[in-house]
């Protein structure tokens, strides 16, 4: 009689799996993240990706970083991941809190309030991208816990 497999994926890297398959949606020509807000009973409730706000064409969204003009770069527009996955969730906002984010970067600070006042309690991420102090300090200071992923992936 065999025995119970073990060569089987943990939760975590299932769900950072995710992520990075989700960003592949990503237009961004430089950057793509993508994210996905788990329960505490290992469900998923949202995925999301950086790109356009819906209605927003991507063929005629400015992808760049750089130019004089500002409405010329992607920076106003842009849709972080983070905060698409927690505005895509259909669910009771309340079903939110206690949640994981596994997110492929260290989200920025205006990302770091949404997942704040979302509820949303643990963030596992994989690129420090951002690395941005003011996320760390409001994350300390909410107890949220932020976790870097140690890629176990093959």
């Amino acid at each position: 009689m065999a025995g119970e497999r073990t060569d089987y994926l943990s939760w975590d890297e299932v769900f950072m799996s995710f992520s990075r398959i989700i960003k592949t949606r990503s237009k961004d020509p430089t950057t793509q993240v993508g994210a996905t807000i788990v329960s505490s009973d290992n469900r998923v409730l949202s995925v999301g990706y950086n790109g356009a706000p819906n209605g927003f064409d991507d063929d005629d969204f400015p992808w760049g970083k750089t130019s004089e003009n500002e409405i010329e770069t992607k920076y106003p527009f842009v849709v972080h991941a983070e905060r698409n996955a927690i505005l895509n969730f259909r669910g009771n906002n309340r079903e939110l809190t206690g949640s994981t984010l596994y997110v492929t970067h260290f989200p920025c600070r205006e990302c770091a309030k949404e997942i704040i006042q979302s509820g949303i309690t643990t963030v596992i991420y994989n690129d420090e991208h951002s690395n941005d102090e003011a996320t760390r300090l409001m994350f300390e200071k909410c107890n949220i816990t932020s976790i870097k992923y140690n890629d176990l992936m093959i």
